[in-house]
């Protein structure tokens, strides 16, 4: 009797440990970072309380990074995570952002979903309302450092889930790292993404195009187009000439064509 009281405490004890742990990773749709998995920190080690290694089938994305960046300009930029993980409850994904220079902050619209993680400037993560955004998409700014700093590491790890507050190998993650140099800053931008690729890229943010720039494409375009005005008016005139140069009808030609057609009628036209 005594064994089975035994037996029945471990397996209480195991049930409550194992309670106590779900509980506490479920605690991570509020946020992650630093060495939270005591792997290291969370944005270079990845999610590794989901699974141990990344999946390609994640790709992280961050849209509008400058080519080259400004010492103390600031960068509006959009991180976003695609496929992974079929979204089937509240929660939808989270990540964990690091940067060994510069600023991290919240971005337009999403100052109630992005946060400074134990308010580090350097790190960045998801809110809980953050982590249940429909299309795994969140706006960050980060800020440039002094002059003379060089070249800056951006190190991402995105995390995708099912949504069943379960973090296992269902959940799929993948991480990004990013490498930024100091320059001149020309305002264009690039999409920089890991993963397979199997992507549709972010919308572009502006979507006309410069006469000016358009080169060859341009003239090939106007060369086109007068060729085609050129056939249609060809086509005008030889209606005109065939309609007003033979027509037996036509009282503008002269005697002689008019008499060279009569003498060319078939007999049985007399």
């Amino acid at each position: 009797m005594s064994s089975i009281n035994l037996i029945t405490r471990r397996t209480l004890i195991l049930t409550v440990v194992a309670l106590f742990l779900a509980t506490s990773t479920q605690a991570y749709h509020t946020g992650i970072g630093g060495d939270s998995e005591g792997k290291g920190d969370v944005a270079l080690a990845g999610c590794t309380c989901h699974a141990e290694e990344p999946d390609n089938s994640v790709t992280v994305v961050l849209d509008q990074v400058p080519y080259h960046y400004e010492a103390g300009k600031s960068y509006a930029m959009t991180l976003q995570l695609i496929g992974g993980a079929e979204i089937g409850g509240e929660q939808t994904g989270g990540f964990s952002m690091r940067v060994s220079e510069g600023t991290l902050s919240p971005g337009v619209g999403s100052e109630s979903d992005v946060q400074n993680w134990e308010e580090e400037l350097d790190s960045l993560t998801h809110t809980n309302s953050g982590s249940k955004t429909e299309d795994r998409k969140w706006n960050l700014v980060w800020t440039a450092p002094g002059s003379g700093t060089g070249p800056v590491q951006f190190w991402i790890a995105g995390n995708t889930v099912n949504g069943d507050a379960i973090p296992s190998a269902l959940d799929r993650w993948n991480r990004l790292t990013m490498t930024l140099d100091e320059g001149v800053d020309n305002e264009n931008t690039r999409t920089v993404f890991s993963g397979n690729g199997d992507i549709n890229p972010p919308s572009p943010t502006e979507t006309h195009v410069d006469l000016h720039h358009m080169g060859a494409a341009l003239r090939a375009h106007w060369l086109g187009l007068l060729g085609f005005f050129a056939v249609i008016i060809v086509i005008i005139f030889c209606g005109f000439f065939l309609r007003y140069g033979f027509s037996a009808n036509y009282t503008g030609r002269s005697n002689l064509l008019r008499l060279r057609i009569k003498h060319e009628r078939r007999g049985d036209q007399i």
